[in-house]
This record gives structure tokens, C-alpha cells and sequence, in this order.
């Protein structure tokens, strides 16, 4: 094995087992009534999002399949697609000036046709304070999305209303 990969295996750096490790945060598993491929379609292309973007809260939302940038509060960030596993994950990766170091995947589990589960996972690198001050907002800011894009998948929200 490259030394170079058995630092990032086994080294202070790793993500489980490193002295910077990341912090994992799983949101609840919630129901879609619909085929995991429609769900897994819709979370690997970016270009689709724009109609679920707050355009009162987000500004300059620009995205291809693979990544996506906008600005919050005047910070300039982004998104960009790592690995899609077709129909049952796609794993995404902070950009831009984020406040902290993430990846954060979305998971999907079709139980029966037309009943698939979802979830999400973010595993964040933070400094203690940071740590500190989101921790509890973080693990219930997963479960309100999970809830959210349940409600929009089963129809319960309507987007691209604005």
C-alpha cells in the first residue's frame, strides 16, 4: 500500500480514528412513496434544485449535475457531487468558504416498490466551539430536511412556486 494511502487510512487525519476526526450526525428515516430511482434521479443532478432553493435565504444559486455554488449572508459556498452508488446513495462534499469541513450523503432504501426509505448523514469537522454551539441544531436540522423532502416527495409541498 502507497504511504500516502496508509496515512489517510491509519494516520491522525483518518475520520474515524484520527485526533481531527469527524463528527457523524444521522437523521431519522422517513418514508417516500415513490421508487428509490425517481429519489436517487432527482439527488444526483444538482441542475434540479433550483426549484427548492429559498431564494429569500440563498442568492446566486448556479449548478451543473455535478456541484452547485451560491452565496449565504455574503459567503460564497458550494456543493459538489463525490460518489453516486445508483439508487441507494449519493455523497456529496462542502466547497467555497464553508463554515466548517463536511460531506454529507443521502442515503436510499426501497423497501417495496413505491415505499423507500431515506436518510441522511452528515459527518462534519468542527473546532470545539463550533462543535459546542451546533451540535444539538445540527442533528435537528437533518431530521426537519429528512421530514421536508418526505412532505415534498409525497406530495404534501409544492415547489417552484415563487
Amino acid at each position: 500500500m502507497p504511504p500516502i494511502w496508509k496515512l489517510s487510512i491509519t494516520g491522525e487525519n483518518h475520520p474515524k480514528h484520527g485526533r481531527n476526526k469527524m463528527q457523524k450526525y444521522t437523521s431519522k428515516t422517513v418514508a417516500i412513496q415513490r421508487q428509490s430511482e425517481d429519489i436517487y434521479n432527482f439527488f444526483s443532478d444538482f441542475s434540479k434544485f433550483s426549484q427548492l432553493i429559498p431564494h429569500d435565504k440563498i442568492d446566486d444559486f448556479r449548478a451543473t449535475a455535478d456541484e452547485c455554488s451560491f452565496t449565504v449572508k455574503g459567503i460564497a459556498m458550494g456543493l459538489q457531487i463525490l460518489n453516486r452508488e445508483p439508487f441507494s446513495m449519493i455523497k456529496y462534499m462542502g466547497t467555497g468558504k464553508v463554515p466548517f469541513e463536511f460531506l454529507f450523503w443521502v442515503q436510499i432504501k426501497q423497501i417495496a416498490p413505491y415505499d423507500t426509505r431515506i436518510r441522511l448523514v452528515l459527518h462534519a469537522k468542527m473546532n470545539m466551539i463550533i462543535k459546542m454551539m451546533l451540535k444539538d441544531k445540527l442533528q435537528t436540522a437533518l431530521d426537519s430536511i429528512a421530514d421536508k423532502i418526505s412532505a415534498a416527495f409525497n406530495g404534501a409541498v409544492q415547489y417552484g412556486e415563487n
